[in-house]
């Protein structure tokens, strides 16, 4: 490696840990503060960067917001449904699949609704996060041909269905069912349940 070659690396590494820096502040802040506080300054001073630095990094508030999703999706498994929906079994897809997404909303409650609650303010961050819940849907419906294919399911009923299991593995439901302080676990059985009785009332 060549000293020229070295040193491009180096700063390559060295932006690389700053972008992962401003975006950890980023969720942290988001969290503590919420939306309102949420901007390129306030995430600069969190990071302990200019908000040259931020500007630089990410480019605007939007991709700071899509940053923090990014962020927390990886942590929180979402790479896990390829494998999810390779399963034989339709049903136990649609079970590892609800298993992943109470994973994700259950990760980092604050932060999700904060990004959820930005999309209400910001039209280009709306159409963005409306563009990931539609992903959601389309992984419902994958499960869903598979079901009708296996004859568990009438075609007439998918497409109620595909939404029903939809709204059942969304936040907001999640949020609702964790009132009271329950258990991610204990979440997550009711979702199942209400899940197996929506298939069961499209057969």
């Amino acid at each position: 490696m060549t000293a020229r070659t070295y040193r491009g690396a180096a700063r390559a590494e060295a932006a690389e840990q700053t972008r992962a820096r401003i975006v950890t502040a980023a969720a942290a802040l988001l969290r503590e503060a919420g939306v309102a506080g949420f901007s390129l300054e306030s995430v600069a001073n969190a990071a302990g960067v200019s908000r040259l630095t931020v500007y630089n990094q990410l480019g605007s508030r939007r991709a700071l917001l899509e940053a923090v999703f990014d962020e927390l999706a990886t942590r929180g498994g979402l790479h896990r449904i390829g494998a999810a929906l390779a399963d034989p079994d339709p049903m136990a897809s649609l079970r590892r699949l609800i298993g992943i997404f109470c994973d994700f909303w259950g990760l980092d409650l604050g932060s999700m609704a904060s990004l959820h609650g930005a999309a209400s303010g910001d039209a280009d961050f709306a159409e963005s996060l409306g563009a990931r819940n539609e992903r959601r849907r389309e992984t419902m419906s994958v499960v869903v041909r598979r079901l009708v294919e296996r004859g568990a399911v009438r075609i007439r009923a998918s497409a109620d269905l595909v939404d029903m299991l939809f709204v059942l593995t969304s936040l907001a439901v999640f949020t609702q069912l964790t009132v009271g302080k329950r258990r991610k676990a204990a979440v997550r059985k009711l979702i199942e349940a209400a899940a197996e009785d929506a298939v069961r009332r499209a057969g």
